[in-house]
């Protein structure tokens, strides 16, 4: 008897089967849960992206647990992914086949319940987007999709999905999601601590500034940990940015990579680095270098601030500062020797406010100060953040609020907040402090759960 499909065909339809049979069985592991917001929009889908390691396929994990828990049943969550080299070949046209199978063994379930797909690493498949829209349109379902940075950059799945979708970034851990990974519950107040707890999450916080918030880094001692991180943005170069783009120039890239990782917080001009590396007999236009710049950021790598304006000339024309998406990026790649703690503490700072929402730029005012956020959030009032991390001399304390006063006479005498190291800084700083500015220890802050404040 003859078949119309072919035996490679047939054989990748027996390896869907199989993972179908496989998933409906399969137990998420024990997850150190994650505070990332899902957008409530119906008949979207989730596009979970963030940069390499960060924690998306758990997070996959964590909202089936989520809908299990809640009630849907088992044989309604279907996790699939299609990293698989059984399924290397597989086209868009194919792609049904998940459904269909899925489908002949639960037909009670087609369009009388939701039935809930976790796609994982679908992004290898060529035509996903068409099928997932049409999905979409077509059967009741609510579909989660996730993959590597490579070819599921957040622009990309919003073009790709014609506003079919909503995005959820996963970030390295958050100090509070830090706190749960080391099985110590984030306090319901954290203004309001004993001191003896008080001194458990200042030393706690020094640990998670030095090692970040990358799942598989935690614990690890340095010699482990630093290499670990290293391979981790050597993926995002070859993986992400020069196999997704084609780029030939890997010197400048690598260079341009070590430069960005080596000066956190620091100020960056394309312009003079591109002068720097033809000093170095490296040739590179300054075209190449934005696009190399903008492939890093879209890989999450980097996150770049400009100064804040509403001139996009001005925005366009001053330095920007940059920032690594985790602060343990920081310890694997500065090679001055010197104390990363402020560093640290700013990218910590920054990477907060990203991951709730805010739109930053740093204020430069006229008389030369600088001060490092203006952070506005989607709803609500923009505010002026500054952060340092000792503020036990007098004279620093005077100047960082000199920098403030500078920048809100500037900006409609906004209210600003300055963040410190320690408890005992923040309460210095705050005896001093202006109308209108707020000293809090940035731990404190970082503990804050937004959408209970």
């Amino acid at each position: 008897m003859c078949s119309n499909v072919s035996s490679p065909k047939r054989h990748m339809r027996d390896v869907i089967r199989q993972k179908l049979a496989d998933a409906l069985v399969f137990e998420p592991p024990a997850l150190t849960p994650r505070e990332a917001r899902l957008p409530n929009i119906p008949r979207r889908a989730h596009a979970v992206t963030g940069m390499r390691r960060a924690g998306k396929t758990y997070f996959l994990f964590q909202c089936l647990r989520e809908r299990l828990d809640g009630g849907a049943p088992r044989e309604a969550l279907v996790y699939f992914s299609f990293e698989d080299e059984r399924l290397a070949g597989l086209g868009a046209a194919e792609l049904g086949w998940v459904l269909e199978e899925y489908f002949v063994r639960f037909p009670q379930f087609r369009d009388r319940r939701v039935v809930t797909f976790f796609f994982d690493e679908i992004q290898v498949v060529p035509g996903w987007e068409t099928f997932v829209r049409r999905v979409l349109d077509s059967e009741k379902v609510e579909v989660f999709v996730s993959g590597s940075s490579a070819k599921m950059l957040s622009r990309e799945v919003a073009t790709a999905l014609r506003g079919r979708a909503t995005e959820t970034v996963i970030f390295p851990f958050s100090f509070r999601e830090f706190l749960r990974h080391r099985g110590v519950e984030p306090p319901e107040d954290p203004a309001f601590v004993p001191k003896a707890r008080r001194s458990q999450l200042e030393k706690l916080f020094r640990e998670y500034l030095a090692e970040g918030g990358f799942p598989e880094a935690q614990g690890l001692a340095p010699r482990d940990r630093l290499p670990l991180l290293q391979s981790y943005v050597d993926a995002v170069i070859f993986r992400d940015v020069v196999e997704r783009h084609g780029v030939t120039n890997v010197v400048a890239l690598r260079r341009l990579t070590r430069q960005l990782l080596g000066a956190a917080t620091g100020m960056f001009s394309v312009h003079r680095f591109m002068n720097d590396l033809r000093s170095q007999g490296v040739a590179v236009a300054k075209d190449t270098l934005h696009a190399l710049l903008s492939h890093l950021e879209d890989a999450f790598l980097v996150r770049l601030v400009p100064v804040a304006t509403s001139s996009e000339r001005q925005r366009q024309s001053n330095p920007r500062k940059v920032y690594p998406v985790d602060t343990g990026l920081i310890g694997a790649f500065d090679r001055s020797g010197k104390s990363n703690l402020g560093h640290a503490l700013e990218t910590a700072v920054l990477i907060e406010l990203e991951r709730r929402g805010y739109e930053c730029g740093y204020v430069r005012t006229p008389e030369g100060f600088e001060v490092d956020f203006l952070a506005t959030p989607i709803t609500g009032k923009p505010s002026l953040i500054q952060v340092c991390a000792d503020t036990a001399d007098p004279a620093t304390r005077a100047r960082e609020f000199r920098a403030i006063e500078a920048a809100r006479a500037a900006h409609r005498r906004l209210p600003a907040l300055l963040l410190t190291l320690s408890a005992s800084d923040a309460a210095a700083a705050q005896a001093e402090a202006p109308k209108g500015v707020e000293a809090r220890p940035a731990w404190e802050w970082l503990l804050v759960n937004e959408e209970r404040a």
